[in-house]
């Protein structure tokens, strides 16, 4: 899924032939990729790694799935950073200059689409688990327990490792200068509506019923509408996603159409402009959840060890803890009391 640039693929020349190496089109943004991954990858990993602990203990503390469902966005986020930015960009491109077996970059290639794919269609099952949870609340108590959350995620990532086989085959638009085949559109549609189209479309669908939910509920008790602090990171997440792929997914369509990156250096710009806000997305979430949600910061400073226990904080008891503690005493009657 990471673009090689052509000034790092020395074998290219000898399939396309001297006259098309001349006739590359320049890569305009420089070393900008390298850095741009680099640091990605520098902050994004840790950042992404202490979200999986903090997500990890809450979910553990408060046993609920959209604990769950984060934790396991979170993970697949990880695996994005390590398969596209580390394995497909900076060790190939910028270390190993491309000189490694084609069947490790095709083996490479479906591990990045299988992270990929459980990524965002993670995203897509904990809206669906929001959306349960607000309109059918009666049915999502007995829907939505830790057992059944850890069976879904798994059945998740096992069939993005299976969606993500047949891009085995997917062609390296850096270094094709024939123009697709019909096998390369397929693919390439399939990405494309795999990754952005159904699940945009599943974002806008069930979002826009929740919000109308949540209006209608304030029209008829009269009260201020109150977003949930987990459907407000919902619904920044789907919003940071369907904006920042949008380019890439573009991109992709005109490049099958229009022009190839190795004729066009617009296209070739673009190309790597929307490779980079699409990936900006995997180091993004660690911000959402601390902007909208206290107690994830609350967790954040206790994995960090800058306070004892998210419990125990500012002198307050959890909910978790409230009803042991008020639970009724036996009475004590005096001696001699009648009964």
């Amino acid at each position: 899924m990471i673009p090689v640039h052509n000034s790092t693929t020395p074998g290219a020349a000898d399939e396309a032939g001297l006259a098309d190496e001349s006739e590359r089109s320049p890569c305009v943004v420089g070393l900008v990729p390298v850095v741009f991954y680099s640091t990605l990858l520098c902050l994004g990993l840790p950042v992404n790694i202490l979200t999986a602990i903090a997500l990890s203990r809450l979910a553990i503390k408060t046993k609920k799935s959209s604990y769950c469902y984060l934790l396991a966005l979170t993970t697949s986020d990880i695996l994005t950073q390590v398969f596209i930015v580390f394995v497909g960009f900076i060790l190939q491109t910028a270390i190993l200059h491309r000189e490694v077996p084609n069947a490790f970059i095709h083996t490479v290639s479906i591990l990045e689409f299988a992270a990929n794919h459980a990524s965002i269609w993670i995203t897509v099952v904990l809206t669906l688990d929001r959306y349960v949870a607000l309109c059918h609340p009666l049915q999502y108590r007995m829907l939505s327990y830790p057992e059944r959350t850890r069976k879904v995620v798994a059945t998740v990532f096992i069939v993005a490792f299976v969606t993500g086989i047949p891009f085995y085959w997917w062609s390296d638009v850096w270094r094709d200068f024939n123009p697709p085949s019909t096998l390369d559109k397929i693919l390439k549609w399939v990405h494309c509506f795999t990754i952005y189209f159904i699940p945009c479309t599943i974002f806008l669908i069930i979002n826009s019923v929740i919000i109308w939910k949540l209006k209608r509920k304030k029209d008829s008790s009269g009260q201020r509408l109150r977003l949930g602090k987990t459907t407000a990171i919902l619904l920044a997440i789907t919003t940071v996603f369907a904006v920042l792929w949008a380019p890439r997914t573009f991109v992709i369509i005109y490049h099958m159409y229009v022009s190839s990156v190795n004729k066009d250096w617009k296209a070739h710009l673009a190309m790597d402009i929307a490779n980079m806000l699409a990936l900006l997305n995997t180091a993004f979430n660690f911000f959402l959840y601390c902007f909208v949600s206290k107690r994830f910061r609350a967790m954040v400073r206790e994995v960090l060890g800058s306070r004892k226990s998210y419990n125990s904080s500012s002198g307050k008891t959890s909910n978790c803890g409230s009803f042991s503690e008020s639970t009724l005493k036996p009475l004590h009657l005096p001696d001699a009391t009648a009964l």
